[in-house]
């Protein structure tokens, strides 16, 4: 799978352009603001209905539109095409695939599975466990089709709970506990599972970019297992009551990754954990291209961020070899390291919110 032609219409200083990447890697070069992080931002839109960027869209659409459009042909296999769409305006969102309404995000979410790789990813092993949690679920989402409905219902019912335990009607709280521990117990199911399916795919991605020893990751459930879900909430009703949330639950998961047996984050230095991080998003892909047979793009930002030639010259390595399309941007042309092993890439110049592709033999050292 990947994107055949691109169509970028007022997000951020893009004002209309098209470009037709290379199936394998895309590399992206400019100065500051002359729109390569909006072009990534542009593919990432069209596969999330939202920006990495930020959470008003509003800020995304070029200053002088109402509304931007990111439009897509994507190549499904040798034979076959598919083409999405999206339209927003900072209210509304209208999708299209194959020219068909769609009232879903998660619809093209399945139709682009996208993962982005930016300088603030580097907080999924050092910032809260929110981020961590929306890291395994969009892995399980990839994974499991059924994940979707039952995450949804969960959150359903902890928000019904949490407002029963604000207006303290604790009679009416016995039917929302059974509800939660029920779709409770399978959202963490459903993570144990995917995890242990995810880490020999990581430990086998850290050893070709680190050599760290007794590596390992876990997950903390949200509450104490030793006590089934709905015997922990009936345990801290009166606790609940008094700080007007739920404190026990899935909702509190989190994960982490240890090396010998300490959080790498105490342990590994700074470049380790960006690496870390990078295997991470990396193993997942990865994890869903050998079950899926299949994924969408990899899109990394500022390249160059922190990290040395030597390991810059690993991940493309890595990346050329698990065939995935790929977009990469960086400050100068040269950031990208030696490209004279690689082929079937394209090369992109941009300079305020133009693209121009530049003619690059391949094999040709940069």
């Amino acid at each position: 799978m990947s994107l055949k032609r691109l169509n970028i219409y007022n997000v951020r200083n893009i004002h209309e352009q098209t470009i037709n990447p290379s199936p394998g890697l895309n590399f992206i070069f400019g100065n500051n603001a002359s729109g390569k992080s909006a072009l990534i931002e542009a593919v990432f839109l069209l596969g999330r209905a939202k920006s990495f960027r930020t959470s008003s869209i509003k800020s995304v659409i070029n200053f002088d539109q109402q509304e931007l459009i990111v439009s897509a042909q994507i190549l499904l296999d040798n034979t076959q095409n598919q083409h999405l769409g999206i339209r927003l305006d900072g209210k509304n969102i209208d999708i299209r695939i194959n020219q068909q309404a769609s009232q879903n995000r998660s619809d093209l979410a399945y139709a682009l599975p996208l993962q982005i790789i930016h300088p603030k990813s580097f907080e999924l092993l050092d910032a809260g466990a929110q981020i961590r949690r929306e890291f395994l679920d969009w892995g399980i989402f990839n994974h499991e089709e059924s994940f979707l409905p039952v995450w949804r219902k969960y959150k359903k019912v902890l928000a019904q709970r949490n407002a029963l335990l604000k207006e303290k009607a604790v009679s009416q709280l016995d039917v929302w506990n059974k509800e939660m521990a029920n779709y409770g117990t399978l959202v963490d199911q459903y993570r144990s599972q995917y995890l242990e399916k995810l880490k020999p795919v990581l430990l086998n991605t850290i050893s070709r970019f680190l050599d760290l020893s007794h590596m390992d990751i876990s997950l903390l459930p949200g509450w104490d297992k030793s006590k089934l879900l709905e015997e922990k909430l009936i345990d801290d009703l009166e606790k609940d009551i008094r700080y007007g949330f739920t404190n026990s639950g899935p909702h509190r998961s989190d994960f982490y990754v240890t090396v010998n047996n300490r959080l790498a984050k105490d342990v590994v230095s700074r470049g380790q954990l960006k690496l870390l991080v990078i295997c991470l998003k990396l193993a997942q892909v990865e994890l869903i291209s050998k079950e899926r047979d299949k994924f969408g793009c990899i899109l990394i930002d500022d390249f160059a961020a922190e990290l040395d030639m030597e390991n810059r010259a690993k991940i493309l390595f890595y990346l050329h070899k698990i065939q995935c399309q790929v977009f990469i941007t960086a400050t100068e042309i040269g950031d990208f390291g030696d490209l004279s092993g690689f082929e079937n890439y394209n090369m992109f110049h941009m300079e305020h919110g133009q693209i121009d592709q530049i003619n690059v033999p391949c094999g040709t050292s940069l």
